[in-house]
């Protein structure tokens, strides 16, 4: 069995599952455009490819992860899984288990982290923003009329200043052409 896991075995079987399908195909060409010999070009190529299914059939399948290097005994049910941390004793081990899980937390934590950022993410992707530009334009728009009304507003503010200067000095003068023809009615009054 150990054959079978050598990584030489594994690039050999790929390679002949390779060559294999690469028959098929040429088989499959030579039949579709008729030439000469297709019929023997197919027959070589399905028989290899019926080689090569019956191949993987007897093989046994890989498995994808090795967790029983960590903790012995994970494929039999009822084993009592302590992880194999190399030297130490079982204090020890459960330590270094205990650091392992730790650190195996705090990576849930940030995947969890990362989780709630991809959602937001999310749903900022989702906000729809057609409307935006022309919600743009017409805040412009207003702040453009704001701002010629405050500047309108800033011409009044001094037209109204100089209105009250020149109602100052109108009551100035009629207090003086008051007193003029108050004068003027005393006189008058007198000479009578």
């Amino acid at each position: 069995m150990s054959f079978i896991k050598s990584k030489g075995f594994k690039y050999l079987k790929n390679f002949v599952i390779g060559v294999g399908a690469a028959v098929v195909m040429i088989g499959a060409l030579f039949k579709i455009m008729s030439w000469e010999g297709a019929d023997y070009m197919l027959i070589a190529g399905l028989c290899t490819e019926a080689f090569l299914f019956l191949l993987l059939g007897i093989l046994p399948p890989e498995k994808d992860y090795y967790w029983e290097k960590l903790y012995p005994g994970l494929s039999d049910y009822n084993s009592n899984m302590a992880p194999a941390i190399a030297g130490g004793t079982a204090d020890t081990r459960a330590l270094d288990a205990g650091v392992v899980e730790g650190k195996l937390g705090g990576m849930l934590d940030e995947l969890q982290s990362m989780s709630k950022s991809l959602g937001s993410l999310k749903a900022l992707q989702e906000v729809d923003f057609s409307e935006t530009g022309e919600q743009l334009k017409t805040m412009n728009s207003f702040y453009t009329r704001m701002n010629d009304a405050m500047a309108s507003l800033n011409e009044t503010v001094e037209d109204a200043q100089m209105y009250k200067e020149n109602m100052a000095a109108l009551n100035r003068n009629l207090s003086s052409l008051n007193s003029v023809y108050g004068n003027v009615i005393n006189a008058f009054s007198v000479k009578q």
